[in-house]
């Protein structure tokens, strides 16, 4: 049983570590939280493994046949100094891993001791989340998160309704967003790339859905961004979190691949829901809009965009996120609006 065991804990040990449990490794806390879970898998698995081995041998060569009903002998105490062992030991195991997580998850939430830490305020709302930016006391709201690379980043987040969980598992950190209260945690990204930004708490029928994207750019790239944003902002247009090479689109835009694909941000990207004809898109989980909005006007299509729970279509969820207010600018709200007027006529 003893070699069994420690073949047997040596393989799943060296199972355990080389398995790719998560996904990308994208800040500095979530090197000290994928160390945290190598030693919870070498903890584990000896016990899971001891176990296991005495559970089958026992089976194999103790169990009870036919006959053999009344020769297990009379009922007796146990051994008491065996029952402290087992007792004690995973005690002072439980105690200790207790311990150390303690000590990672105070490491991983002390704000940095040098260098600039930037506050983001992030609000969830049934489906869609916006991140709130004042930089050099310049404020914008965009429907994309953008962090620069190497500097630490604190998150204020909150609810608008629901309780909702902000989760960029690149970053391996979450935290609830809970209606009137403001949760926190920070991170220092340490990879440039885009990452899936999820709600981890069902918040309701368009929960899957509930899905941006953070952008981790270098600090010259995130620094132009922001100069975009605060452009944008003060030109009476609401910031889309447009790329950070490159400017927002105008009152020219084109408003078919808007509505196709989004902004430069990913914002919007109708077509991924709805289905619409002159667009080629086939998107099921909205209501097809050369049927809803046939005959209807720009006012009508225009409240639709800005505030969507005014007038839900039967039988569709109520999923479409509110914010499109803020995630495009004006002269791409009017352009989707008379795209949508004309080509559904």
């Amino acid at each position: 049983m003893v070699a069994f065991g420690v073949i047997a804990s040596v393989i799943g040990i060296a199972i355990g570590l080389a398995i790719d449990w998560f996904p990308v490794q994208g800040s500095t806390q979530g090197e000290k939280i994928d160390t945290f879970w190598d030693v919870l898998i070498i903890c584990s698995v000896p016990f899971f493994v001891l176990v296991v081995t005495v559970v089958l041998f026992a089976v194999r060569d103790f169990r009870m046949r036919p006959g053999q009903e009344n020769l297990d002998g009379p009922p007796i105490h146990g051994n008491t100094k065996l029952e402290v062992v087992w007792t004690a030991v995973p005690a002072m195991l439980l105690v200790g891993l207790c311990t150390y997580a303690y000590i990672v998850l105070d490491d991983i939430e002390k704000a940095p001791a040098k260098g600039p830490e930037r506050v983001v305020k992030v609000t969830g709302e049934q489906f869609t989340w916006t991140f709130e930016y004042n930089e050099g006391g310049k404020k914008f709201k965009t429907a994309q998160l953008y962090v620069p690379n190497g500097e630490s980043v604190k998150f204020d987040v909150g609810s608008k309704d629901v309780i909702h969980d902000f989760w960029v598992p690149a970053w391996r950190m979450k935290i609830d967003a809970v209606p009137g209260i403001t949760t926190t945690y920070r991170i220092t990204p340490k990879r440039l790339g885009n990452y899936p930004v999820v709600c981890a708490e069902l918040c309701g029928l368009g929960h899957a859905f509930m899905r941006q994207t953070a952008h981790v750019l270098d600090k010259a790239a995130f620094d132009r961004w922001v100069q975009q944003q605060v452009q944008r902002t003060a030109g009476g247009g609401a910031a889309a979190g447009g790329a950070a090479g490159g400017g927002g689109q105008s009152a020219s835009a084109d408003a078919k691949a808007l509505f196709t694909t989004g902004n430069s941000a990913g914002a919007t990207a109708c077509g991924g829901c709805h289905t619409l004809a002159e667009a080629g898109t086939t998107g099921a989980v909205g209501p097809n809009l050369d049927q809803v909005l046939k005959g209807k006007d720009e006012a009508f299509i225009r409240e639709s965009i800005v505030d969507p729970k005014a007038e839900i279509a039967k039988g569709f969820p109520d999923a479409m996120p509110t914010n499109y207010g803020d995630a495009l600018s004006g002269p791409e709200l009017d352009a989707l609006v008379k795209y949508l007027a004309e080509v559904s006529k």
